[in-house]
């Protein structure tokens, strides 16, 4: 990753994550994990057998979304097809994983690199992901993420300005609803606004929000979190009236959204996240409705503030009063319909409320 700002992931600290366990909720209830990473971060590197470890933690993980986080990229060649290289190694280990374990679908879907500015080769770059995954490159993040009280960024380099907005960025768009690929969308919450005139102006591109769109609790904006909230409900609930695009519930383990459970003597209960998080996700699943909205680990960015099971047993809770069939919908059915997965098995109640 291009780092720069002053704060950093925090590597998770296992021995302290197993000072909390919890009875698995809900145990048969399929999930589609839409969105984790697989990387060599310096001090730490989480590897498919890591991702393999925490998906047999007691959930029933049917499926899972890769997403890019520039890895693996190929040190020779042309420049703009050097994030292929990510795609070709994260293809390599999916079928590893399959071998080894027939049940596993792990990085099922991958999302990958392009720059969608460039408009002379962004189609020979989504050729050469789709030949490097065939059947399971679904999509193109390309962060955008700034905010104007971190001009040096907050993690990673800021973006550009103006990127959102940005003619060619539109067509590359265009380009990736045309060849049905997603876009993922990664930003801070003071950008919404831009996202909703980009969704307005592609309306029949499919767009996901990452991370809630990322509510920012660092730097200037600790201590306003009140103020953060409400400017990040207003923006949220104007970008729910584009039916292009869904959200992505998860993210908030990190550090940069204000998140420091990791320096508590012991890990958060499912129950404490829950409560934390209701607010964000309330909002969400009212703007958006159940059929937008899907869950994400977010892992390993999140882990050093909890394990595995104790954040899908959080998002069991928030989606507790959901009919069966939003919780389907929520867990595993709308990130089989984004990427474009093979749906997640049905329980008996569920496929009797389907038919």
């Amino acid at each position: 990753m291009d780092h720069a700002g002053h704060y950093r992931y925090p590597a998770p600290n296992r021995e302290w994550l197993r000072l909390r366990t919890e009875e698995i909720i809900a145990p048969d209830l399929p999930i589609i994990d839409a969105h984790h990473h697989i990387w060599n971060e310096p001090g730490n590197p989480y590897f498919i057998e890591d991702l393999v470890s925490d998906v047999r933690s007691g959930h029933r993980i049917v499926g899972t979304v890769f997403v890019q986080c520039h890895h693996a990229y190929r040190d020779y060649g042309p420049a703009h097809l050097r994030s292929v290289g990510e795609t070709e190694h994260i293809d390599a280990v999916r079928r590893e994983a399959q071998l080894c374990d027939p049940s596993l679908k792990l990085c099922d879907a991958i999302v990958g690199f392009a720059d969608l500015l460039a408009e002379d080769t962004l189609d020979e770059v989504l050729d050469a992901h789709e030949a490097a995954s065939p059947g399971h490159f679904r999509g193109i993040r390309q962060s955008v993420s700034r905010d104007s009280h971190f001009p040096q960024g907050i993690v990673l380099r800021p973006a550009p300005p103006g990127l959102l907005s940005d003619r060619r960025f539109g067509k590359g768009l265009q380009t990736l609803a045309r060849r049905r690929l997603v876009f993922d969308a990664m930003l801070y919450h003071q950008q919404i606004p831009e996202l909703v005139a980009l969704a307005q102006a592609v309306e029949h591109a499919p767009i996901i929000l990452d991370h809630y769109g990322t509510p920012l609790g660092v730097g200037y904006y600790r201590g306003r979190e009140s103020e953060t909230y409400e400017a990040w409900c207003r923006d949220i609930r104007e970008l729910a009236r584009c039916p292009n695009v869904h959200v992505k519930l998860g993210g908030l383990g990190m550090i940069i959204t204000g998140a420091e459970h990791h320096l508590a003597d012991s890990p958060p209960s499912s129950l404490e996240l829950a409560s934390k998080w209701q607010p964000y996700f309330e909002v969400c699943i009212e703007a958006f409705g159940p059929r937008r909205c899907l869950f994400e680990s977010n892992f390993p960015v999140d882990k050093a503030m909890y394990s595995y099971e104790i954040l899908w047993n959080a998002f069991k809770r928030l989606a507790a009063g959901a009919s069966d069939s939003d919780k389907s919908d929520l867990f595993a059915g709308n990130a089989a319909r984004l990427y474009r997965l093979d749906p997640a098995p049905l329980n008996p109640t569920q496929r009797a409320l389907r038919e």
